[in-house]
């Protein structure tokens, strides 16, 4: 507008509140007029709210209606609510009796809802407008004093006072001005005749017709009124009703009939000819929505109606007949819009928050939502409801509905919810509509990872290369990103008193075992290690496994012989005297395995003999027996290479070699064997046996003999005393343990140079027995070893 009227002006502001459990819930009004300036004063909604300023951001406050917050702004800062636009009453409002902006405001933490309406007063921006600059009235001479004409009012989109006031035509004396104002507010302004004319004195006359508003300042337009007397049709039209009520549901189709209108004339002829028509101003307020038959009257829907935009019309009627001069009767038409339940309910989110953490408890809110129906009655009145089975419930609050939580919720089973929420209304038939809200659970840490097993069995193959891979352990967590970054360690434990670090290591990220060292069966057979699984939450969570390490047995040591013992040097001999038949037991020879399993199974096995029928050897027992009766012929001493081997792939093997002489008579037996013992070698023919027996004077060898004689006399007895002890025992233990005379064999093996020590199996000690001709023989008879043996018994 050009200009606006400066006076001072009240802000109203009224705040009803009603407190509700979670929300509170007011009503907020403040009144202003209309076409200030952008960024004028509405009200300080702070101090309306008894908020302080720094409340206003603290709990995120803002408008939340379309409608208010392209008019409204509240600053931040300040807590004002200002102008956003300049704002036109009747653009917005028409000629509605009230004119209110409706706008919502909101506060979180904790919730609070006000709402509130702006009312817009009418300022007199707006000047009186006639339908045309002039009008032309014809009268006809005839017309009695006291005759009315109808003018065109002037239109004035103002409201109240400020609309059109009052109509003058200036000082006339044959014309005067009657104004009547109807029940909807409009002046009727009729021309009134005061005295009789004379079209012979004067034919025509000219007036100014001036409409003027309430307002201040006040504001007028003014007409030309041209007034042609004519000879006369003196009887107007009169229509049945000065006022017609009539009413018409919004969702009437096109062409339903309203109502009709009927006027009549006391004329005869064309003078009596009535034609009906809307006036101008009538026709500006209906838009077209309404139709008029021109000649029956009838009121018809032309254009579809909405109650929600406009309830109701009024309309100005005429009725003219073809008289000359013509004559118009005038009535008015009130017309009522009848709402129909044609709107759905509007599902609103005002505030919302998509997400919602699953250790959240019941009763959490999440959002508010707002149902709307503009409908008005029955039709208006809405209800609203979830989908079944989700862990959701809404709670009425004013006209407004809170989303919370019913129970307990698992992201793990469920992350997210597309929630459908419906709203109805009351009307018949019943109308609905239905919104989708989507919400996503937000993770906590309240799973520990978990393994596969609560323990694992790991088999390593010893002499493994350091740093080789063993195994690997997995454990998963269900819950989400850090939550679910898992990480491995093992617990702090020892392993033959060193501590697992040195044996092994973990890769934290993938829970990879690596050996840290080479493994031997032999030293350690197997150990167990826990694994701890740990997640990155906070605070975090683990769980364990126990891995147990079983060390696999590999073939890396060779058979060891333990009997003939090394010290007997490289081969032993065996005595057999001449009468041993067949199966006579020569020897045994005793031998073990550091491995274990199959490895450690050894075989026996002649591989060379003098004589390759006389003697054989037990394949399992290594017991070295005569495979005949002695013969004069066989040769009186054998070489037997005995092989030993154990199952292994692949096998690993010792030799041993034993000479075997025959004994014919004590004498020689116990004049030979020195000798044979130191050269075995020299005894392979029997010429050099005669060369020796020969050469010999009878007086060094008896001098030889009986110092043998003695010296093996003493060592016998020796012997028998000791093999009679129950504490003696023949054990695989290495070189400590000798036969004859020398000491008894501790319980382990030990290898020279490795400084290995292995425990002897049991079911591998003998215990030595001498019968009363050991005296006589080099023979030792063995027997496994179990309860002390008495001298009777051996």
């Amino acid at each position: 507008m050009a200009y606006l009227p400066r006076f001072a002006f009240t802000v109203f502001a009224c705040i009803f509140v009603i407190c509700r459990p979670g929300l509170i819930s007011g009503q907020i009004r403040y009144s202003i007029p209309e076409e200030m300036e952008e960024g004028a004063f509405v009200g300080n909604i702070a101090v309306d709210l008894s908020l302080s300023v720094h409340q206003l951001s603290a709990r995120k406050f803002r408008l939340s209606s379309d409608e208010g917050g392209r008019y409204m702004k509240v600053s931040l800062d300040n807590g004002i609510m200002s102008i956003r636009e300049r704002i036109d009453r009747e653009r917005i409002c028409g000629q509605n009796d009230q004119c209110t902006i409706p706008f919502e405001t909101i506060l979180e933490n904790p919730l609070e809802v006000y709402e509130g309406e702006l009312e817009i007063l009418d300022v007199n921006d707006n000047s009186p407008t006639f339908p045309q600059r002039g009008f032309a009235l014809q009268m006809s001479e005839a017309s009695a004093p006291g005759a009315r004409f109808r003018l065109e009012g002037a239109d004035d989109p103002d409201f109240g006072t400020n609309t059109v006031a009052a109509y003058n035509i200036g000082s006339s004396d044959h014309f005067s001005l009657r104004t009547q104002k109807t029940e909807s507010g409009i002046i009727i302004v009729e021309l009134l005749l005061e005295k009789y004319l004379d079209r012979e004195l004067q034919s025509s006359f000219q007036l100014l017709l001036t409409a003027t508003d309430g307002g201040t300042p006040q504001r007028s337009a003014t007409a030309q009124i041209l007034i042609t007397v004519l000879d006369f049709n003196d009887n107007p039209p009169v229509f049945d009703y000065d006022i017609y009520r009539g009413s018409v549901r919004e969702n009437a189709p096109r062409g339903t009939l309203v109502l009709k209108v009927k006027a009549n004339d006391l004329d005869e002829g064309l003078n009596a000819v009535l034609t009906y028509r809307f006036s101008d101003v009538a026709l500006r307020r209906a838009q077209n929505v309404f139709s008029l038959e021109p000649g029956t009257g009838e009121i018809r829907v032309q254009q579809p109606l909405d109650f929600e935009e406009v309830n109701s019309y009024s309309l100005d009627i005429q009725a003219q007949d073809h008289g000359s001069p013509e004559m118009t009767g005038h009535s008015n038409v009130l017309i009522e819009v009848i709402d129909v339940n044609d709107n759905a309910p509007e599902i609103k989110v005002t505030s919302a928050s998509n997400k919602v953490q699953e250790n959240a408890p019941p009763g959490s809110f999440i959002s508010l939502i707002n149902v709307m129906d503009r409908d008005s009655g029955a039709n208006g009145q809405v209800r609203c409801e979830l989908q079944k089975n989700v862990p959701f419930r809404l709670q009425k609050t004013s006209n407004h509905y809170k989303l919370t939580t019913s129970e307990t919720l698992d992201r793990e089973v469920i992350s997210e919810y597309n929630i459908l929420i419906s709203a109805w209304d009351l009307g018949s038939p019943s109308l609905s509509s239905n919104k989708t809200i989507q919400i996503a659970i937000s993770d906590v840490n309240d799973n520990a990872p978990q393994f596969g097993d609560a323990s694992y069995n790991v088999y390593v193959m010893e002499n493994n290369a350091p740093g080789a891979f063993i195994f690997t352990v997995t454990a998963t967590d269900p819950d989400l990103d850090q939550n679910s970054y898992v990480s491995y360690s093992v617990l702090d434990n020892h392993i033959q008193n060193m501590p697992v670090s040195t044996y092994l290591t973990i890769n934290t990220m993938n829970g990879t075992i690596y050996a840290l060292r080479s493994f031997d069966h032999e030293e350690l057979k197997n150990f167990q290690i826990r694994i701890q699984a740990r997640d990155a939450g906070v605070p975090p969570l683990s769980s364990s496994a126990t891995v147990n390490v079983i060390i696999l047995d590999q073939n890396d040591n060779a058979p060891v012989i333990v009997s003939p013992s090394e010290q007997s040097g490289p081969a032993t001999v065996e005595v057999v005297p001449q009468i041993a038949g067949q199966g006579y037991l020569v020897t045994k020879i005793m031998a073990t395995d550091a491995d274990s399993g199959q490895n450690s199974r050894l075989f026996y096995q002649m591989v060379k003999s003098t004589d390759p029928g006389l003697y054989n050897v037990g394949q399992h027992s290594g017991e070295i027996r005569t495979a005949r009766n002695m013969m004069q012929s066989d040769t009186v001493v054998q070489t037997l290479v005995i092989l030993v081997k154990d199952n292994g792939q692949p096998s690993l093997t010792s030799i041993v070699t034993i000479h075997i002489r025959v004994l014919w008579n004590s004498t020689e037996g116990i004049g030979e064997s020195i000798t044979l013992v130191k050269n075995p070698e020299y005894f392979s023919d029997p010429n050099v046996y005669l060369i020796v027996i020969f050469s010999c004077t009878s007086v060094i060898f008896l001098l030889i003999i009986i110092l043998l004689i003695g010296i093996k006399c003493k060592q016998d007895r020796i012997i028998i005393q000791d093999y009679n002890s129950p504490n003696y025992s023949y054990n695989h233990a290495g070189s400590h343990g000798t036969l004859n005379g020398r000491p008894a064999m501790e319980e382990t093996l030990r290898y020279p140079g490795t400084g290995r020590v292995l425990r002897l199996q049991e079911p591998n000690q003998y215990s030595v027995c001498l019968s009363p001709e050991s005296a006589k023989s080099d023979f030792l008879f063995l027997k496994p070893c179990g309860a002390p043996i008495s001298q009777a018994q051996c």
